[in-house]
């Protein structure tokens, strides 16, 4: 029994207004509920959900989104269009003859939108991947957690995807950063029957660590790389 990637879910000190830049961005409709926002995907594209934090960011987060772009225009409207919404330009040490552009949600967030042409990407819609520091290992971890075949596996580098295609989750590989505080984006995870404890025991067995049971229920644990992670009750 496998689990499926329910969202990604950062941490917001306004969680409603990072929630409405995303759908701005993204061009999604914003679902509120009392513990946040959610912006439902559509057609194999991550779901992403919002709630309130008192956290504050410290360094570069552990993963980032990865916007598609079909023409330099479209790359240059979403490029404008985050802007307007928020955003705005980050310095990362990119070239400048690295094509894509680099930038900050309102909250600081870093993303990027990506130059068109990008084959990895290709056909995986607008929200094309999450780029993530981490192992080799905790790509494996996740590829067998999900259910979710390696796309690549390559230098230490590891890519997932669902088998219906969509956004790929993908770990950059060895150096890794140490880890200082509680990430600030983490997965929160349905587990596919239904049954929370069993799939918890499942993922521990794959190599997560269990860290505490949230007020709601969910069991939060850890991956191999010590990411938090959530698996929700019913």
């Amino acid at each position: 029994m496998l689990s499926r990637m329910l969202t990604v879910t950062f941490d917001a000190h306004d969680a409603a207004r990072l929630a409405q830049f995303w759908a701005g961005v993204l061009g999604r409709e914003v679902v509120e509920d009392a513990g946040g926002a959610l912006l439902p995907g559509e057609n194999t594209q991550l779901s992403l959900r919002f709630v309130p934090s008192r956290a504050e960011k410290v360094g570069p987060n552990r993963m980032h989104l990865h916007l598609t772009s079909a023409s330099r225009a479209d790359q240059q409207h979403t490029v404008t269009t985050a802007l307007g919404l928020g955003a705005g330009h980050l310095d990362v040490g990119q070239r400048p003859e690295e094509g894509h552009v680099v930038l900050a949600d309102p909250e600081g967030n870093e993303f990027c939108v990506i130059e068109p042409g990008n084959a990895f990407l290709a056909g995986c819609g607008l929200l094309g991947e999450l780029a993530c520091d981490g192992t080799r290992e905790v790509g494996l971890f996740w590829s067998e957690a999900l259910g979710w075949p390696l796309v690549w596996d390559q230098d230490q580098e590891t890519a997932i995807q669902s088998p219906h295609g969509g956004t790929k989750v993908a770990w950059g590989g060895p150096p890794v950063a140490p880890k200082e505080v509680r990430n600030r984006h983490r997965f929160d995870l349905a587990p596919a029957g239904g049954d929370q404890q069993a799939e918890v025991d499942r993922l521990v067995s794959l190599g997560a660590t269990r860290l505490e049971v949230g007020e709601d229920g969910a069991v939060v644990l850890a991956d191999p790389d010590g990411n938090e992670f959530c698996v929700k009750g019913n």
